[in-house]
């Protein structure tokens, strides 16, 4: 299990011996038409019980709570949803 110092197997000297570009051609690759839909990562504070809410929603649908968030989100910004806030 040890290796002695200054010991390296044949893999690691070929290894670090050769420039891994030499074999890979990225010439004919093509931009990731999903990057536009990747997630970005955020903090956010919610309170206990809005998150209690949808980790017992996301249980009995079968997803997981932060994706069902996003879907409640994502559906609030695509039908333009107007919070109405009324402070007393």
């Amino acid at each position: 299990m040890f290796r002695r110092a200054g010991l390296i197997s044949e893999r690691e000297r070929f290894m670090r011996d050769t420039d891994m570009r030499d074999h890979y051609d990225f010439s004919t690759s093509v931009k990731n038409p999903y990057a536009k839909k990747l997630k970005k990562q955020v903090t956010i504070r919610l309170d206990e019980d809005t998150i209690e809410y949808f980790k017992n929603l996301a249980e009995e649908k079968g997803l997981p709570y932060q994706s069902l968030i996003n879907l409640y989100l994502r559906d609030c910004a695509q039908s333009h949803k107007d919070l109405k806030l009324e402070w007393q």
